[in-house]
């Protein structure tokens, strides 16, 4: 099945363009991409050919070639009557891009020149101009200071796909146009060190008018929703990358949705070790592609590892085999290749734990499924690749992701590229786990070696500089490889990483393996000397790291530019004179080297030297001033930055707190919504701008000013919630802030106290909340804390509320004053053991139940709390007054409750206490007699005699 991409460029075509561009067409999908760029169009284009309108428009006029093609292509287009040109200077650009990923990420190498065959003559036959032109093409790659990766190989093709995709004309009149246009400016957002917030604008403003043409349109153009599916799986590694993971798996729950795939997580009983006896639960994701895909899929299989069932599934020859990517076995002493089943199908009779799984899937042989069309697959693996987490409360750990590259993996897929991401997300799994930690960084290893083998340039090319690596694995054969059609049919949906990015985390993997020696090689290779310096840095070699640094940025310490610099001493510091023009990478490699040396200076020469649009200095320099609790510089640095990258959300939030630190609580409230809006799952910031909203003050009358100012334009109007002085609206948007806070840190007890406070304090009380808030400050610290975690103020305030608002209680009817009855018999009661007052609330209560007995006997258990505590009958007067007041109160509540009936209990209708007034006597005469030596005589003294005397008669 064709690039969904050029399915729907053809369905839009004019018939009588359609028939012209054809031919074309079907060389892109052939993958004979030399045709295409050797066409007389592109020829012409490229000024190997020259007409009466291009002959004036040379080379030396174009600040880069790039430019120098866009003016050509305008003139070419110039003329309407030929409105076909337009459609096949797009099958040109669209070739050029897929050119590209050949030679950087797929494979297998280019049969041709790309210099030789898009510069001018006189560029491509003198190699240092057409180094010149590259390195041009490269920096004008570069976004808010931050470079492209400056070895990238063919790099003209990528500016040349640009250029033409960019074109007003086709831009306007194909809508094709507009996804290549997407997956161009994606493929630079890749390239980059760091995420360019311009450039992401520009990818999800493209997705944007995608998913109204695409996804929200009646016209589908797609009879089975293929292209809605393939652009979901497309945005779904936009959201991956950009680190939208909960956005991501939105996009793959609908594309499953659409695909009518059916997988599920279950658990089977089984064997994972090589020593178990028992079986026991297992994790395996089982999956069964549409029926009527299983039966028509016509992908062909050469290339890849199958097994007899998946093949036999798929309609193909059983006999037929293939090979791939290099599959590595486990080799562990302890830990089986794959689980060993038991049973046949995953139902509850063979083991299964699901018993709401689908009938196709219960019908599964969970040790031998069906081989997965390959958009099932990648669907699968963009899943996995979307959980990051380590934490079970936040959903599926990344060690729960295995089971969905494992399901991939074990009966091959139809697509050869299909397999290699497999194998490459296994790995990158498995490397977080210490038994097979091995078989992942040799994966790893062998994938590397593999894209190598395949995307090295061949003897075609005998001046390529870029750099190679002497493969331990044989180059394939032609006939065990994949043809580039098939290994580029999905790579969009895969985003699968170019060579140098496989190289650079095998160089990690190798650090986090402690083999500090094989990253370097790796790194120094690759020449990314901001990755070796950190490196060096990471395992304390900060001297050597500087050194790596200092190398690109400055000239040797007794040269100048002149100097023969390859044979310096291992002694040499290079603190020469800086290199110029500064590498393309300067303002990355001075912020490491502020980071190294704590340099305000290096992180200030870094904006400089990115003309002030390199973001990540501003924000180094605004946590240096943080730890130096200078708040004023530190909120001016990070203002820079956001000016530059209003997509960061971790300088929003460090913004934030500087400016509750300077008590500047509107701005601060602002900068934590931008927070919440990037973010709403960060529940620091829900609760920060809570405390903003909370302390709000009235505007200044006159005009407000400094240097920790954020701009006007800084803050969007359109903020969930806009801080104001209106204290009552204000103090219920920061309950709104902190209940959305507890929601996603819901074992912070500190959230709760103040979702408590500020839910009291809201006028009127939100008492719904202020309940729930006190029931999980006791669930979350009543284990330790016992009742010290009882907020009483809070609790009488609700017990006032629900008493006063209703005649009576009534068990059986819900709201807020059965669960606060509910809540003070199984939650409060069980933790009080020293608080009178709580008791006497309970009383209070009680007797609101019309329950006599239960208030008697909490009033006096709150009369033994007061007279258990120490130093009231002869040091502290204030105690003794407090044990008279708690005796007085004992003795009015016998005289009220005693000769009442009882309501509750096996004793209903008798008197609830017969004794009452012996119980007060004796309680009044316990109390004179322990405080007689010291208080007789005294205010407090005469009013218990006096109580005394009353109860005689």
């Amino acid at each position: 099945m064709a690039d969904a991409l050029l399915t729907w460029f053809r369905q839009n075509l004019p018939a009588e363009i359609a028939e012209l561009t054809e031919p074309y067409l079907a060389k892109l999908e052939e993958g004979e991409y030399q045709s295409l760029l050797e066409d007389d169009n592109a020829r012409t284009l490229f000024g190997h050919i020259e007409d009466q309108n291009t002959k004036y428009v040379r080379l030396a006029d174009h600040r880069t070639w790039s430019d120098f093609i866009f003016q050509r292509l305008g003139t070419l287009l110039a003329d309407r009557s030929k409105a076909e040109k337009q459609a096949i200077f797009f099958c040109i650009g669209y070739a050029a891009l897929l050119a590209f990923l050949q030679s950087n990420v797929t494979g297998p190498p280019l049969p041709f020149l790309s210099a030789k065959l898009l510069f001018p003559g006189e560029v491509a036959s003198h190699t240092q101009k057409t180094k010149e032109t590259r390195t041009a093409l490269l920096a004008s790659l570069g976004m808010d200071g931050i470079a492209a990766y400056k070895l990238t190989p063919n790099i003209e093709l990528l500016c040349l796909a640009d250029t033409i995709m960019t074109c007003p004309p086709i831009l306007k009149n194909f809508k094709a146009a507009r996804w290549a246009k997407m997956r161009i400016a994606f493929l630079q957002q890749r390239l980059l060190s760091e995420v360019s917030s311009t450039l992401q604008e520009v990818v999800y403003d493209d997705l944007d008018i995608l998913a109204d043409e695409i996804l929200n349109s009646e016209d589908r153009g797609g009879s089975d929703g293929q292209m809605e599916v393939e652009l979901l799986l497309e945005r779904a590694t936009v959201h991956i990358h950009h680190g939208l993971d909960k956005l991501a798996r939105g996009d793959l729950e609908l594309a499953k949705r659409k695909r009518g795939f059916e997988y599920e997580l279950t658990g089977l009983m089984g064997k994972r070790t090589k020593f178990q006896e028992n079986n026991i639960s297992q994790l395996v994701v089982l999956a069964r592609s549409h029926e009527s895909e299983n039966k028509t899929n016509g992908e062909k299989s050469s290339g890849i590892e199958s097994s007899v069932e998946g093949a036999a599934a798929n309609g193909k020859s059983t006999e037929q085999t293939a090979s791939g990517p290099a599959k590595l076995d486990l080799n562990d002493d302890t830990l089986l290749e794959s689980i060993s089943f038991p049973g046949k199908t995953a139902d509850a009779a063979n083991g299964g734990l699901e018993t709401s799984l689908p009938a196709s899937l219960k019908a599964l042989d969970p040790a031998k499924q069906p081989q997965l069309n390959p958009l099932d697959s990648t669907l699968l693996l963009s899943f996995a690749s979307s959980i990051t987490n380590t934490s079970p409360q936040d959903g599926l750990t990344r060690e729960e992701t295995l089971p969905y590259a494992t399901r991939v993996l074990d009966v091959g897929s139809s697509n050869w590229q299909v397999y290699t991401q497999a194998l490459l997300v296994r790995s990158r799994i498995e490397g977080h786990r210490s038994r097979t930690v091995e078989r992942g960084l040799l994966q790893l290893q062998a994938l590397v070696d593999q894209v190598i083998a395949e995307t090295s340039a061949t003897t075609v090319d005998p001046d390529a500089t870029e750099p190679s690596q002497t493969s331990f694995l044989p180059r394939p054969k032609e006939s065990e490889s994949a043809p580039v059609t098939q290994r580029l049919r999905y790579i969009f949906q895969l985003a699968t990483p170019t060579r140098w990015d496989l190289e650079a985390e095998l160089a990690s993997r190798w650090v986090s393996m402690g083999g500090l020696r094989s990253a370097l090689e790796i790194y120094e290779r690759l020449e990314m000397w901001a990755e070796a310096a950190l490196c060096w840095a990471a395992t304390d070699r900060e001297d050597q790291a500087k050194k790596v640094v200092r190398r690109q940025l400055f000239h040797a310490s007794l040269g100048g530019p002149s100097e023969a610099e390859a044979e310096v001493s291992d002694d040499e510091t290079w603190q020469g004179t800086e290199r110029m023009p500064p590498p393309v990478d300067a303002p990355r490699l001075y912020c490491i080297l502020g980071d190294i040396d704590q340099s305000v200076a290096m992180f200030e020469k870094a904006w400089d030297v990115s003309n002030q649009r390199y973001a990540r200095a501003q924000r180094s320099l605004g946590r240096y001033y943080l730890s130096k609790s200078d708040f004023v510089q530190a909120a001016g640095a990070y203002s820079k930055s956001l000016r530059v990258n209003q997509l960061n959300q971790s300088s929003w939030f460090a913004l934030g707190c500087a400016l509750l630190e300077l008590e500047e609580f509107q701005k601060a409230a602002e900068a934590f919504s931008r927070c919440v809006q990037l973010d709403d799952s960060d529940a620091e910031s829900w609760s920060n701008l809570a405390a903003a909203l909370l302390r709000v003050e009235p505007p200044a009358s006159d005009a407000e000013s400094g240097a920790h100012d954020v701009a006007e334009d800084e803050v969007d109007e359109e903020t969930p919630i806009k801080a104001s002085f209106n204290p009552q609206r204000n103090r219920r948007d920061a309950l709104k802030a902190l209940k959305r806070a507890a929601t996603l840190k819901h074992e912070s007890h500190r959230i709760w106290e103040n979702v408590l406070t500020v839910a009291a304090s809201v006028s009127p009380p939100d008492y719904t909340s202020v309940l729930s808030a006190q029931k999980n400050i006791i669930a979350l610290r009543g284990p330790k804390d016992g009742e010290r975690c009882i907020d009483k103020q809070v609790l009488e305030l609700l017990a006032r509320h629900v008493i006063s608002t209703t005649d009576h209680f009534n068990p059986e009817q819900p709201g807020l004053a059965r669960m606060f009855v509910k809540f003070m018999d199984e939650n409060v009661v069980p933790l009080i053991t020293s608080s009178a007052d709580l008791w006497q609330l309970v009383s209070k209560l009680a007797l609101w139940r019309d329950k006599p007995s239960s208030a008697l006997e909490a009033e006096e258990k709150a009369w033994r709390v007061v007279i258990a505590q120490p130093g009231w009958e002869s040091e502290s007067e204030a105690k003794w007054n407090g044990v008279v007041e708690a005796t007085v109160r004992l003795c009015d509540s016998y005289e009220s409750l005693g000769p009442r009936e009882r309501t509750e209990g096996m004793g209903a209708g008798e008197i609830v206490e017969k004794g009452w007034r012996f119980k007060a006597r004796t309680a009044v005469r316990s109390v004179m007699g322990r405080g007689k030596s010291t208080w007789e005589g005294t205010e407090r003294w005469e009013r218990l005699v006096e109580r005394g005397e009353e109860l005689k008669g």
